[in-house]
């Protein structure tokens, strides 16, 4: 009699011990969203988070309310993934898609970037259920190939960096008085061809460089001709279409944080006001 009732509170120990655990199971597991469901959190109702999608992850932004929620400069990030519109800067209609088809490996290592400053900066609150994630949550194949993309785009971008410090890059200014001009310290400016980028953007460009004389006679060397003219204007604009991405993509990060921080101590200030 009494070893059967320790048997049964045993057991019951064990199923409250297995519910406790499966509990916690639950609250592990990442939340896997639907686009639809995902829609209905992008800030219009104050009730509930504002939430944000990027290949696939969800995120928690409701902290930057000023800059994702209705009127922010971010809202239409909010309620849906728009991966594509992080590079593209096309914030209507078809541009707000998850498709990253047709990008460079640049371009997709520049939102595998976004993603981590989300990681970093919110909390994580689940996954999409469709092009990067199954219905189990596994990452898909399309998911896994714009990752080994991004690594592609991320090693050959550090490899054209190293290649390019050993012949220094050509100094330069313009002013709209005195026009360009280009010199070097050391060594012949010459344009060069950058081979790299038609991997890293698709695009074939140019840079100038300081050769000394013995490499002048270098297979793909272009004298530079012009300066103060055409040519030197020219030169800019390549170097502006390479950077731009990069710079102001970690512009856009900055201000994010920046007013970020503001909104946040002007949150904690007034309620220090109610406080007191």
């Amino acid at each position: 009699m009494v070893l059967g009732a320790r048997l049964l509170l045993g057991l019951a120990l064990l199923a409250a011990l297995l519910a406790v655990v499966l509990q916690l199971y639950r609250l592990r597991k990442p939340r896997l969203w639907t686009k639809e469901e995902l829609a209905v959190y992008n800030g219009t109702d104050e009730s509930l988070p504002i939430l944000l999608g990027i290949l696939g992850s969800v995120f928690d932004v409701t902290k930057g309310k000023s800059n994702y929620g209705p009127g922010g400069g971010y809202h239409h990030f909010a309620g849906r993934d728009a991966s594509r519109a992080f590079v593209s800067g096309n914030f209507t209609g078809d541009g707000l898609t998850d498709s990253l088809q047709g990008l460079s490996s640049m371009e997709v290592n520049s939102i595998v970037d976004w993603r981590k400053f989300y990681f970093e900066r919110y909390i994580f609150a689940g996954k999409i259920v469709g092009r990067y994630y199954d219905d189990e949550g596994n990452p898909t194949k399309y998911l896994k190939g714009i990752e080994m993309k991004a690594k592609r785009g991320a090693q050959l971008l550090e490899k054209q960096k190293s290649e390019e410090a050993k012949i220094p890059n050509c100094n330069s200014k313009w002013s709209q008085q005195e026009g360009g001009e280009v010199w070097c310290e050391t060594g012949y400016p010459r344009l060069v061809r950058r081979p790299g980028d038609i991997a890293l953007t698709g695009q074939v460009s140019q840079r100038c460089a300081c050769y000394k004389e013995e490499e002048l006679d270098k297979a793909g060397l272009v004298v530079y001709e012009g300066q103060g003219g055409l040519g030197y204007r020219l030169i800019c604009c390549l170097v502006f279409m390479i950077l731009a991405p990069r710079v102001l993509e970690r512009t856009a990060q900055e201000l994010l944080k920046s007013e970020e921080v503001s909104h946040d101590r002007f949150r904690f200030g007034s309620r220090e006001q109610e406080i007191n």
